[in-house]
């Protein structure tokens, strides 16, 4: 028997619904449930052929749990070991190496310094920094973020000089990135499942956050082409399985604004229904296809070409 697992927490709509339909496909040898885990031994394997992640970034056990299944076998969706050291600066810093537009953006060091460092920790940062070139570089207005994590958490409007400073020591021990504003006409966020299925879906970021899929605008069939070949281009480069790219349209071009969304929503109450049927069904035939690919005691994870290409010093294009 193919076990397909799925982690998560809080959530239920899609966590549930996705055991449903994978299990309603009645495919011989091949069933869903919720992970259950009593205790976790090294080097043991999980009963579990593929574990769909929706939670592992909150919960460092998980994240442990889940490397130890993917190194005896389990084919995690989203790769645990990647997943890890991914973050949204690289990505940035990718996109601009495989012809995929991005803000301009720069990283900064934290306002706080980190637990157990002192003065002597930053004998390689030079102070002041080139703040007027990073500002000359990026303009007003910009966004400040955090490097990693999501969630519209810790995200800034800045209109100039002044209040960038005033925001930032507001930031603690955050690592942050300040990023040109892209003025945009139009907005979509893409889900991406095994980095073969796309849903683009027309997305107003400026929405009361229920009302963000509520948009009057729509993608010609041109545009649709090319918005999905650069969500393709993201996610097979990066590796994920289950994500979503989200773009803004300057000028006609599809700027990648937030393409680190392993464990992204869909949730039917702010997606939709149109758009949670796509991704339970998606997910679900995914999910199976990898089961049935499934070898035992193998590396079952899915590793993105630049990992691929580097073990094997290729050229990214």
């Amino acid at each position: 028997m193919k076990k397909i697992g799925i982690l998560f927490g809080q959530e239920r709509s899609f966590p549930l619904a996705f055991i449903e339909r994978v299990n309603s496909k009645k495919i011989a040898g091949v069933v869903a449930e919720p992970v259950s885990i009593n205790k976790v031994i090294q080097g043991n394997a999980s009963e579990y052929a593929v574990i769909i992640d929706r939670i592992s970034q909150d919960v460092p056990f998980y994240r442990a749990f889940l490397k130890n299944a993917a190194l005896t076998g389990t084919a995690v969706i989203n790769n645990p070991f990647w997943w890890s050291a991914d973050e949204k600066f690289f990505n940035n810093c990718l996109a601009t190496k495989i012809n995929v537009p991005v803000p301009k953006t720069v990283i900064l060091p934290s306002k706080e310094r980190p637990d157990d460092t002192g003065e002597n920790s930053f004998s390689n940062l030079a102070y002041p920094l080139d703040w007027e070139g990073m500002f000359e570089y990026i303009g007003f207005p910009a966004y400040m973020k955090p490097f990693a994590g999501g969630g519209w958490k810790n995200v800034y409007k800045l209109n100039d000089r002044e209040d960038f400073f005033e925001k930032h020591s507001e930031t603690g021990q955050l690592v942050m990135l300040l990023q040109e504003e892209i003025i945009f006409t139009e907005y979509y966020r893409c889900y991406c499942i095994g980095r073969k299925h796309v849903r683009i879906m027309p997305y107003e970021p400026r929405n009361p956050h229920h009302l963000r899929y509520v948009a009057d605008f729509a993608p010609t069939a041109e545009r649709l082409q090319q918005m999905e070949e650069i969500v393709l281009r993201i996610n097979q480069y990066l590796g994920y399985d289950f994500n979503t790219v989200e773009l803004a349209l300057r000028d006609g071009v599809p700027y990648a604004i937030d393409f680190c969304n392993p464990a992204p929503d869909a949730d039917i109450n702010s997606v939709g229904a149109d758009n949670f049927a796509w991704v339970v069904e998606t997910a679900a035939n995914y999910a199976i296809e990898r089961a049935l690919a499934h070898k035992e005691g193998a590396d079952n994870l899915s590793w993105g070409e630049y990992i691929k290409r580097s073990a094997h010093q290729q050229p990214l294009i």
